[in-house]
Order: structure tokens, then C-alpha cells, then sequence
């Protein structure tokens, strides 16, 4: 798997913060030492923006630490520094999306739930060409879709991510494009759903009321236990991601829910065939 500068940076900032309070140093103070402002430092430690390796270094000897544990820091510095394939589209991808591809790029599971449309992972050109079209216009239109594709290699690589994935009833009836164009789609859902490492459940509407009907959510864990999990969040216009315990851990019991009240994976593959041939 390639390393994501995008969780390098995260993780860096986590490390550059806890080794800071364990210095019993404010910010103030640490930033005055490092000659930087404050609020530079703020935004270092809240992996807003990156840092140099030769100012980790400085950083680390601010904090006494030395050998092999700045050694290691160092290194994930320099992974930080190198450029995502993402960065490549940075023209038609927001700021605060190309900060979720980044994460997405290393994650090592994936739980979903998706009440309108089919997730960006699992989408034909032809569908996500159309999802553009309706949310966001032709501007860059080849080049979001070109995006969008190139993130499907996470189901395919060698150590691929594992997927578990609740679509609301919805995002099979809802007609996206032509006929042709959904019919495909599911076909090609129920082709993904066959991957070992991908598990689609669909949320049927006679399940009723369930406690994600508020929010679509992405709950990615990484394989490096030093790499917190993230709940992701997003809208036509921003994306927000909670790393706290406390909300992983919330988002997590909801997704248990949810395939409790979704049909099982092999009724869901069912559904989906009864769908595509709907739009046939």
C-alpha cells in the first residue's frame, strides 16, 4: 500500500503535540523557541498545514528527543512532503475533499451508509458523469469524473480496503441518467459486491425510522494503530472530519445498526438484480 501523505501528516502533528505537552511547553512558548508564530504552530499540530523535515528536527531537539524516535519522526515527515496522485486534479477537488481522498488512499476498512446515490467507490463513468452534471455543473466534468475512477484502485490493490457499505433502498430507484445508465450501475453494484473484501447491504424503506436518517457518514480505520479512525462528513460545500474517540466510536454503533435492519448481503444481491432489470 502506498503511503498517504495526507495520514503522514496527521500523524505527525499528533506525534509534534503530545511530545510538546509532555515537554510541558505552551504554544507560545515552543513557537518563540522554533521562531515561528503561534498560530503556525497551531495549524502544524492540528495537521492544517505541514512541516518541514529540518523543522521536525529542530522541533524534536525543543523536546529532547533524539536516536532512533527522531530518526522514525523525521522519516514521517518526509513521507508528508510527497505528493498524493490526488494533488494531480487539485484544480477541479476542493481543498477539504482532497483531505478526505488522502485519507481514503490509506484506510484499511471502510463502513459507509448512503441514503441518495451510489458511493463514489462503486460508481460506473456514466453514473458519476451524471452525478457531476446534476451537483456541480460541466465545469471539469471529465477531470472530477477521471478522479473518481482513479479512487476505485483502493477495492483492487494488493492489500485492498475493506469495505462495508449500507445503501438506502433509495439509491437503487432513484433514476440517475438514462435507463441504460442505471441499469449498468447496479450491474456493476452487484459485480463489487462479489469482491471478498467488500460487504453491500441494502437498507430496505419497510425497515423504517434508523438512527443515520439525519446523515450519510464514512468511518475509515487505518492498519498503523498510531493512526487514529475518522468519521467523515460531507456536504456540496465542505467536509468535516471528527477524530474523537467518542464519535468513531458513535458512528460505529450506528453502522452495526444499520446491518442489523439492512437485508443480509446475499437478499441485498438479490434486491439489486430485481432493480437492474427495473431499468433493463
Amino acid at each position: 500500500m502506498t503511503a498517504s501523505p495526507t495520514v503522514r501528516r496527521r500523524r505527525i502533528a499528533r506525534e509534534l503535540r503530545h511530545l510538546r505537552e509532555r515537554a510541558g511547553m505552551t504554544l507560545d512558548v515552543a513557537a518563540r523557541q522554533l521562531d515561528m508564530s503561534k498560530s503556525n504552530l497551531s495549524r502544524i499540530e492540528n495537521a492544517q498545514i505541514g512541516i518541514k523535515p529540518r523543522d521536525v528536527r529542530a522541533a524534536l531537539a525543543l523536546y529532547q528527543v533524539t536516536g532512533a524516535d527522531a530518526e522514525a519522526l523525521v522519516e514521517i515527515a518526509r513521507g508528508a512532503q510527497q505528493r498524493g496522485w490526488w494533488q494531480n486534479y487539485s484544480d477541479v477537488l476542493p481543498e477539504w475533499f482532497e483531505f478526505y481522498v488522502g485519507l481514503e488512499a490509506e484506510a484499511a476498512t471502510l463502513r459507509t451508509y448512503e441514503a441518495e446515490a451510489v458511493p463514489g467507490l462503486f460508481q460506473t463513468e456514466a453514473y458519476a458523469r451524471e452525478i457531476y452534471r446534476l451537483t456541480a455543473g460541466e465545469e471539469g466534468l471529465e477531470r472530477k469524473v477521471a478522479a473518481r475512477l482513479h479512487r476505485q484502485s483502493v477495492l483492487r490493490r494488493e492489500s485492498p480496503v475493506q469495505m462495508s457499505v449500507v445503501l438506502n433502498e433509495a439509491v437503487l430507484l432513484r433514476p440517475v441518467g438514462t435507463p441504460t445508465v442505471m441499469a449498468d450501475q447496479l450491474t456493476h453494484i452487484s459485480r463489487v459486491a462479489q469482491l471478498p473484501n467488500v460487504t453491500i447491504q441494502i437498507l430496505p424503506f419497510m425497515a423504517g425510522g434508523h438512527p443515520a436518517m439525519s446523515t450519510p457518514y464514512v468511518v475509515l480505520h487505518f492498519a498503523d494503530a498510531a493512526d487514529n479512525a475518522v468519521v467523515y462528513l460531507d456536504n456540496l460545500t465542505m467536509g468535516l472530519a471528527l477524530e474523537g474517540a467518542e464519535h468513531v466510536r458513535g458512528y460505529t454503533l450506528v453502522h452495526e445498526r444499520l446491518c442489523r435492519l439492512a437485508l443480509t448481503p446475499a437478499d441485498s444481491l438479490a434486491r439489486l438484480e430485481d432493480a437492474s432489470r427495473y431499468f433493463a
